[in-house]
């Protein structure tokens, strides 16, 4: 492989890996404060939707960026709303989240570009490259090493890391629980709605009825593997956007292509998904009280 290949490369792994890795660092701060999001499939793809239509109308990348975090921001508050203060359960509003984006978005591709489809983003809407690297995939890199410095060496990632280990605890020494919940929650969610924009304004340059394909349970299985730490997920990143792009790049080969179905070869990021998260069960450990309704007594 010679030096520009290798950099093509390179850059296809940095571009599949950003959307995995932001959604990944955003459910490591949210169950890190005990609430578990299983809606960020459905968040990458309304973030996707409403970037692209934000972007679009205001002709630049900037506003659609933003529209992406803001709607990932919405969808965190309703959530951190149902789970942290009406202490309802994690997984369904999840799952309504899911359910409502593979509604919503085919539909507004018929309605809003009469596409059934996909829909081509113009280049006045696409966030612009430095040396080839987007800056979206800069700052998810450069948020890992800061997340975790957030988490282990501040007061207020003690408190998130207390309101989900032990609430009650945390309760008693003053820390308003259903509050942290709720801001690590909408930062978390916000982080998924900007992925989702990263998809559709830079990496994919198109908006499309099935954009996240996955990602976003990825993203969940990221969270086991890394062990709810943010460098780690940074590694599990680069693996899991290794393969992915490895599974395009052999798609194309003749010889391969002669043998083996597309529809096969499609599953490889995901059985590497199983695989890894499959090796490190048992070896992890959650926040104790994620996933379980805080309520006083």
């Amino acid at each position: 492989m010679d030096a520009h290949v290798a950099w093509l490369f390179t850059i296809s792994v940095l571009n599949a890996m950003t959307p995995i890795l932001l959604t990944a660092l955003g459910e490591i701060l949210a169950e890190r404060a005990g609430i578990v999001n299983i809606g960020l499939e459905g968040i990458i793809m309304l973030g996707a939707l409403f970037g692209v239509m934000a972007a679009e109308a205001a002709h630049g990348p900037l506003p659609g960026l933003l529209a992406g975090l803001a709607a990932g921001a919405l969808i965190g508050l309703l959530h951190a709303w149902l789970t942290a203060y009406l202490r309802g359960d994690h997984i369904i509003p999840g799952v309504g989240i899911n359910t409502l984006a593979l509604g919503l978005v085919p539909f507004m591709l018929i309605v809003y570009w009469h596409s059934a489809g996909q829909h081509q983003v113009p280049d006045y809407a696409r966030v612009p490259r430095i040396a080839g690297i987007s800056p979206v995939t800069i700052f998810a890199i450069a948020l890992a090493p800061i997340m975790w410095w957030i988490l282990f060496r501040t007061s207020w990632g003690l408190a998130v890391r207390s309101v989900g280990e032990n609430p009650e605890a945390a309760d008693t020494v003053g820390i308003r629980v259903e509050r942290t919940q709720a801001i690590a929650t909408i930062i978390g969610a916000s982080l998924a709605g900007l992925a989702g924009a990263y998809m559709s304004l830079d990496w994919l340059a198109t908006i499309t009825k099935e954009i996240a394909a996955g990602r976003g349970f990825i993203a969940l299985a990221l969270v086991v593997f890394s062990n709810w730490d943010p460098i780690n997920a940074l590694g599990g990143a680069a693996l899991f956007g290794f393969f992915d792009v490895l599974r395009e790049w052999v798609k194309i080969m003749p010889s391969v292509k002669a043998v083996v179905p597309d529809t096969l070869l499609n599953t490889i990021p995901y059985l590497v998904t199983l695989a890894a998260v499959a090796g490190v069960l048992g070896k992890v450990r959650p926040p104790r009280h994620v996933g379980q309704p805080y309520k006083r007594e």
